[in-house]
């Protein structure tokens, strides 16, 4: 009687593992959403600092009454270009605060002067610090924040095309439904 060799065996059972991986992940309602910790909990605090000439973001404002939006971007980061005229759009229906990540002060500046600024308030986060408490991975990430500063939605990416109108919209109009 002839025995199988392990290394015979290995390949097939690595491969019907990688194939179950990939099945269960399709299986999931949506496979393109990063899981966030800080859904459902209050915001962490916001950066002690700001840009010269904006108003300086406080923990304060993101537990006023109603709906807003806390959105961290950087003049240096393409998406949040694409996005900022959604941004904008949006200033003119509930508050869109920003926290500006690891960018220089005259560029964000610049950027905010070129391209107008839709923030309320801003924070500046030069070491990234705050974007590690808030679970950051990677600007724009923008959070729906209810009036008692509790994150209800965690949107990473530009708020751009269908990603903006299918998964992002539904959350804030469902957010501010609730809110009324």
């Amino acid at each position: 009687m002839a025995r199988i060799s392990p290394l015979v065996v290995l390949p097939p059972l690595a491969f019907a593992a990688v194939a179950g991986m990939f099945l269960w992940g399709m299986g999931r309602d949506d496979p393109g959403a990063l899981p966030s910790a800080m859904v459902g909990r209050q915001a962490p605090a916001v950066p002690q600092t700001t840009l010269p000439g904006k108003t300086q973001l406080t923990d304060e404002m993101l537990r006023q009454p109603g709906v807003k939006l806390v959105n961290f971007w950087a003049s240096w980061c393409p998406p949040c270009r694409a996005e900022h005229p959604t941004l904008t759009e949006l200033s003119k229906r509930i508050p869109v605060y920003g926290i500006d990540l690891r960018d220089i002060e005259a560029n964000a500046l610049a950027f905010l002067e070129q391209d107008g600024d839709p923030f309320a308030a801003v924070g500046t986060d030069p070491k990234g610090r705050t974007a590690i408490d808030w679970g950051v991975t990677a600007p724009p990430e923008t959070f729906i924040v209810d009036g008692d500063g509790t994150i209800l939605y965690r949107f990473a990416g530009p708020l751009v095309r269908e990603d903006y109108t299918n998964r992002f919209l539904p959350e804030l109009d469902k957010a501010m439904a609730a809110q009324k």
